[in-house]
């Protein structure tokens, strides 16, 4: 290969398979030749084609009559004069403050400059971005170690350095740091302070066989208003097993705020222990937020009739084996597993740490709300709820 030799070459002189060969290349910290990056094929614009398009930029043609005349797609033209037009213009927005990319003057794009780019861009291995922007690892390590997930980090740091390019990065560009071999710019340890805490990523299937609870209402039942969200006061819980199904901690999420409830069970989660935290946790906040709540067929809930008349809760049970009917808490108690690691002995956790954990789960920035937290979403119902109009205060 260093002698500028292509892939196949490579590979069919030392006897193995083509991309045995450039996996091995790539592992070994090898760059290709540079003649190797100029893509042959015909997925990617070539300098021949770069040429015609300076022509028709040249001859104030518009992106459809360059794209006929190439035989590609107007927006392969398009993207090409984004990406290669943008040393001569601050950002986007003034590149396209002019209406039609015809009017744009002929010395705005040059093929030989183009070529040169996007033979760059096609070079491989790329070194990765957080293993050559020290300040940007700073920044994604500190907030990993809070817990934060790629994708809310991601977001924060583009909120941040919103003019900074540098220091913004990817929610997928972190996590390949942190797991992909050989782009690990990020502790392997970190992948601890994910929610799964796992060393590898793999999806995560759990069946649960329950038995009939009697006198129990379907979802089916359950109001349209509670599925779109629109309304607040509806709640979906669980119970968050420990080790060998000993011990549990139970969990309450709101739909509408994803506000976060813990009930500290330790290791008697029968029915009656059940009732009694759920009825305790209806006091933590006012009578207008809790309407509904829909549980899984655990037995915990055997007392269905008795929490109904004490909190006047309409309580509903999901099919078997469906978790996505309760997709709010079934999202949430991963979450939570950054604290509660699977085979811990739940009972040994104090209730004043539960309460440390869902406050701290509390003012985590979720996506589905915008990027507000849940506490300050139900502050935001609770004060819109209230005569004099001021942020109530939540437990």
């Amino acid at each position: 290969m260093n002698a500028g030799r292509s892939y196949e070459e490579a590979a069919a002189e030392v006897g193995i398979n083509w991309q045995t060969g450039k996996r091995w290349f790539r592992q070994a910290g090898g760059v290709a030749p540079s003649h190797l990056h100029v893509q042959a094929s015909g997925r990617f614009l070539n300098l021949a084609e770069r040429e015609e398009i300076f022509v028709g930029v040249e001859r104030s043609e518009s992106i459809r009559q360059i794209a006929r005349r190439l035989g590609r797609a107007p927006s392969t033209v398009l993207r090409e004069l984004r990406r290669n037009m943008r040393h001569r213009y601050r950002t986007r927005r003034q590149l396209f403050a002019r209406r039609g990319m015809h009017r744009v003057l002929p010395w705005d794009y040059r093929p030989s400059v183009a070529q040169l780019w996007a033979d760059q861009r096609a070079a491989r291995p790329k070194q990765a971005k957080l293993a050559t922007q020290l300040a940007l690892k700073e920044q994604v390590q500190a907030r990993l170690l809070k817990k934060l997930s790629p994708r809310q980090i991601s977001v924060q740091l583009q909120g941040l350095f919103p003019d900074d390019p540098s220091m913004q990065v990817s929610h997928e560009t972190i996590y390949q740091s942190i797991y992909v071999q050989g782009r690990g710019a990020l502790r392997r340890e970190l992948a601890k302070s994910l929610r799964t805490g796992r060393a590898l990523r793999r999806p995560q299937r759990r069946n649960e066989r329950r038995g009939r609870i009697p006198g129990m209402v379907s979802i089916s039942e359950r109001p349209a208003e509670v599925e779109d969200r629109a309304v607040p006061g509806h709640w979906e819980g669980d119970l968050l097993m420990g080790k060998a199904n000993r011990s549990a901690i139970g969990t309450l999420v709101e739909r509408s705020t994803r506000f976060l409830i813990l009930l500290h069970l330790g290791n008697k989660f029968g029915a009656e222990e059940v009732e009694k935290a759920l009825i305790e946790a209806t006091y933590r906040l006012p009578r207008v937020l809790w309407k509904s709540l829909t549980w899984d067929q655990g037995h915990e809930m055997a007392n269905h009739a008795q929490i109904r008349l004490a909190t006047d809760l309409d309580i509903y049970f999901c099919d078997p084996a469906s978790p996505w009917q309760r997709g709010s808490n079934e999202n949430t108690n991963g979450l939570l597993r950054q604290y509660f690691p699977k085979g811990t002995d739940l009972s040994g956790y104090h209730p004043d740490y539960l309460e440390y954990v869902s406050a701290e789960m509390n003012q985590r920035p979720r996506m589905t709300l915008g990027w507000r937290t849940p506490a300050e979403a139900l502050n935001q119902l609770l004060s819109e709820s209230s005569p004099s109009g001021g942020v109530a205060t939540t437990a």
